[in-house]
């Protein structure tokens, strides 16, 4: 499938105490089809990424902030996990805002592991399927989805993953599902 994203415009969406490898592999997968990625976060310089959300990893640059940008200018959505970044994103309007709108604009949206946390806030769980980390999972329930427990799952729209783990099968699938829409 090489080059099946050229010309399409990717964000991730993450904050200080984003699981590294969550950012690091769909970005690599995404990128080797030829998609253009920006990082977008909640405020501009660079992000603190984390191993195992403990130990410190490596600072990665914001390319945009979240504040200025909108479903337009985007073809899709990656939100990766770790506990502390997709629990910043939620606690910002603009952050929720732009997931919301995306998902409405009917593009694909994909999160890893405690990334469902922004879907949930977000409103768009309701009525889909969704698999994520075990304990996002009373959330998900609550918010009106349903959650499977499988490697990758992808319903309306929304593609899920639940860990690390599943990262192949992860990158896989946003990969095919972004070179879809």
């Amino acid at each position: 499938m090489a080059d099946a994203l050229n010309g399409r415009r990717v964000a991730i969406l993450a904050a200080d105490g984003v699981e590294q490898v969550e950012l690091v592999k769909p970005r690599e997968a995404l990128r080797e089809e030829g998609a253009d990625i920006d990082l977008v976060s909640l405020k501009p310089g660079r992000i603190q990424a984390m191993n195992g959300d403990i130990e410190p990893a490596d600072t990665f640059e914001v390319d945009r902030v979240v504040s200025e940008v909108g479903a337009d200018d985007y073809d899709a959505l990656v939100v990766p996990g770790g506990t502390v970044n997709p629990d910043n994103l939620r606690s910002d309007e603009n952050a929720v805002g732009f997931v919301r709108d995306l998902v409405a604009a009917g593009k694909p949206v994909a999160a890893i592991c405690h990334g469902p946390w922004i879907l949930v806030e977000a409103d768009v769980v309701r009525g889909r399927k969704v698999t994520s980390y075990p304990s996002l999972r009373t959330d998900i329930r609550n918010a009106g989805g349903t959650v499977v427990e499988e490697e990758v799952v992808t319903d309306q729209g929304i593609t899920t993953s639940r860990n690390p783990d599943d990262l192949p099968a992860f990158c896989e699938r946003i990969v095919r599902e972004f070179a879809a829409r």
